[in-house]
């Protein structure tokens, strides 16, 4: 009897994730841009930064959280052996990519826009560790050979609310208190100066 309610629940299960699947509309474009972003997400995370290409179209513009422009499969290269090569600022990123909501779809399906959020952890090369929120907005492109590619990316961070920011207001007053110090005691050795040049001697 238990082997009957186990087929039973296991059948049910199945049927449930096929029914959520084919309520879903336009459920399978919806998998291959998921694959997209999934793999976008690998091959940062992995440091395979020459496996992003294939998920951009040609004529790609992409905007990066730093606010770079790239421009082409090469600005891709480029920005990465820049930033991660010898002798970079940063020594390696993990990002996590979440969209808000289903891609929305235009001109016959064949372009798409969707927006989300994200979390960029970027490990800097003097070991230190930035957690960076971002906002991001992409538009997906049919592209001639079927595949779904990234046409355009813009990613945005709260530039009034980030770690780096929080560094730099900490770097401010940590050296605007040496700053008070040095002229507090500059200020007491001219006062003692002068005191000692008025002073009359005696006899």
């Amino acid at each position: 009897m238990f082997k009957w309610v186990f087929i039973i629940l296991v059948s049910l299960g199945g049927f449930n994730f096929l029914t959520a699947a084919t309520d879903e509309p336009d459920h399978a474009i919806h998998e291959e841009l998921r694959g997209v972003l999934g793999g976008i997400q690998n091959a940062v995370n992995t440091e395979h930064y020459d496996q992003l290409a294939q998920y951009f179209h040609k004529d790609m513009r992409v905007t990066t959280s730093n606010q770079e422009v790239l421009n082409s499969h090469e600005d891709i290269t480029k920005f990465f052996n820049f930033w991660f090569g010898p002798g970079g600022v940063l020594k390696k990123v993990e990002m996590k990519l979440d969209a808000d909501a289903l891609t929305e779809f235009y001109a016959n399906k064949t372009i798409g826009v969707v927006r989300g959020s994200g979390v960029e952890n970027c490990y800097l090369s003097d070991s230190r560790f930035f957690p960076m929120k971002t906002r991001w907005t992409a538009t997906v492109i049919k592209d001639d050979d079927g595949k779904w590619r990234i046409l355009t990316l813009h990613i945005g961070i709260n530039f009034l609310d980030n770690p780096v920011l929080s560094v730099a207001k900490e770097s401010a007053n940590y050296f605007g208190i040496i700053g008070g110090v040095i002229g507090l005691l500059i200020g007491l050795l001219i006062g003692f100066f002068l005191w000692r040049k008025r002073k009359p001697l005696s006899i």
